[in-house]
């Protein structure tokens, strides 16, 4: 693992909090703010409308005032009587100002303070009158006024007056409000019902995931059964069988540390009675002659079997140890591209003292290096298993082969180890990987063997992808080979 990947993996995770809320919140907060911006919209298009009725009103009563213009020797009046001049001035929701002026820009009628009309408003496009509209303050209210220009002639003259009609905002700001209250109010509500909705929609889809949380809270540590798929939703089912297959290799795992502890204290009880036996036996002698020169002989040689059984039983736990090892070691310690050829050699020069001591011609034969991807302390424990039989069960005189070479037809990494030994019979060949099990000429030839040796290799094998073959060698003994899948780092 890298030095990257350990800094992310010591790092706690953020909580991501729960799902409902989340989607909750990614449903409702959009819908709110797509509400209220409708919402907006809506108000903003009302107040328009109302804007247009209160003006084209606004300019019906302009349009009435004018058609009370005239010339009359000359001047520009405005015959209007005391009963609309009241309706002028005082409406039910606010009050209506006019002002009249001639031709020549002279007072006529009307309240000559209304504010005058801006130079640079428009004309409305909306009617087919010289009509302008616009806002002003007046009497500190705001006021809406309109602009007509009227024509106006008789035989001595001709021109055009302006009529202005204004009128105070309260009515429009009460059309405001009743607009505004209506729309937030319908809004609301929508709002409401929508959330409402929503809540349940997403409580009625996540009842699933609660029901498979439940399954899973009610289930005992024992029970690592798989679930069911079908009774989740299709976007989820990949992470319920990705959840079954980690139980399935959850249940490898605990299956494997079952048998390795049932199979360590079955090997390591009767080694450690062997000791206590000794030990037992030591103290009695010196007990019963402390000062018998024999006595101290005896228990020298029961010290001598007690180490000897020693070393044994430390060999045996250092056996069953790697074999827990190759079990998950390369899932554990990761893969990487190793020489499998350095690796050969290096194990080659290791036991080639041994070999000598016995008077084995021991030979390593390799053409081009050949990288896999494995472990390398696992791999270098899978040759030295191999040397090690090898060695242990030629004799003197005898011979044993490393090959490492390249299967260029199946595009493979080939180990070979070959002896001159006594070799393993074909019915026993299959079951030599067996933990613990030792073949009658082994046992003959090696009493205090283990059987854990070829079960390790097998294991290490699997872990690497490798296949691996019992034969018979070109000498009448044993000869194991194993396939690997090459490295792409492989020359």
């Amino acid at each position: 693992m890298n030095a990257a990947a350990s800094s992310a993996a010591a790092k706690p995770a953020k909580s991501l909090g729960s799902l409902r809320s989340q989607l909750l919140s990614w449903l409702l907060i959009p819908l709110l703010l797509l509400v209220a911006l409708d919402a907006f919209s809506v108000y903003r298009n009302a107040l328009d409308v109302a804007d247009l009725a209160y003006d084209r009103a606004l300019l019906a009563s302009t349009r009435a005032l004018a058609e009370r213009v005239s010339v009359v020797d000359g001047k520009v009046v405005a015959d209007v009587p005391y009963v609309a001049l009241d309706s002028f001035e005082t409406d039910t929701l606010g009050r209506i100002y006019y002002k009249v002026t001639g031709t020549k820009g002279e007072f006529v009628s009307g309240y000559e303070d209304l504010p005058a009309l801006p130079p640079d408003v428009p004309r409305s496009e909306i009617y087919p009158a010289l009509v302008r509209f616009y806002h002003a303050s007046y009497h500190n209210q705001p006021v809406r006024i309109a602009a007509l220009y009227q024509p106006v002639y008789d035989d001595s003259m001709r021109g055009i007056a302006l009529i202005q009609v204004g009128e105070t905002m309260d009515a429009r700001s009460d059309l405001t409000r009743k607009i505004l209250f209506s729309t937030l109010w319908r809004q609301g509500l929508l709002v409401c019902v929508a959330a409402l909705l929503v809540w349940f929609a997403v409580r009625f889809v996540l009842r699933p995931l609660m029901q498979l949380k439940a399954t899973v809270e009610a289930r005992a540590s024992t029970d690592l059964a798989d679930f069911d798929a079908d009774q989740v939703h299709k976007e989820v089912r990949p992470l319920v069988v990705a959840m079954n297959g980690y139980m399935g290799r959850l249940q490898t795992l605990i299956s494997g540390q079952r048998r390795f502890i049932a199979d360590a204290s079955h090997q390591l009880r009767t080694p450690l009675t062997v000791l206590k036996t000794q030990a037992e036996l030591a103290l009695r002698e010196l007990d019963r002659h402390p000062d018998d020169p024999r006595a101290w002989h005896d228990m020298r040689e029961i010290v001598a079997s007690i180490a000897g059984t020693t070393d044994a039983t430390v060999h045996l736990a250092n056996r069953l140890l790697t074999l827990a090892r190759a079990e998950h070691g390369v899932a554990e310690s990761g893969v990487q591209p190793v020489s499998l050829t350095d690796i050969t050699r290096q194990v080659g020069l290791e036991h080639a003292l041994s070999a000598v001591k016995k008077q084995i011609d021991l030979s390593f034969d390799a053409g081009q290096e050949l990288m896999v991807d494995g472990n390398a302390l696992l791999l270098h424990e899978l040759v030295s298993n191999l040397l090690d039989n090898a060695i242990l069960y030629t004799p003197a005189g005898g011979k044993v082969n490393l090959r490492v070479r390249h299967d260029s037809v199946a595009q493979r990494a080939l180990l070979e180890v070959e002896d001159s030994g006594m070799g393993i019979a074909a019915e026993d060949r299959e079951r030599v990987f067996s933990a613990f099990y030792r073949a009658p000429s082994a046992q003959q030839q090696n009493p205090s063997g283990a059987g854990l040796g070829l079960s390790i290799v097998r294991d290490i094998a699997n872990a690497h992808g490798a296949r691996i073959v019992l034969g018979d060698g070109d000498g009448g003994g044993l000869k194991v080979t194993l396939s690997f899948p090459l490295s792409s780092h492989s020359a």
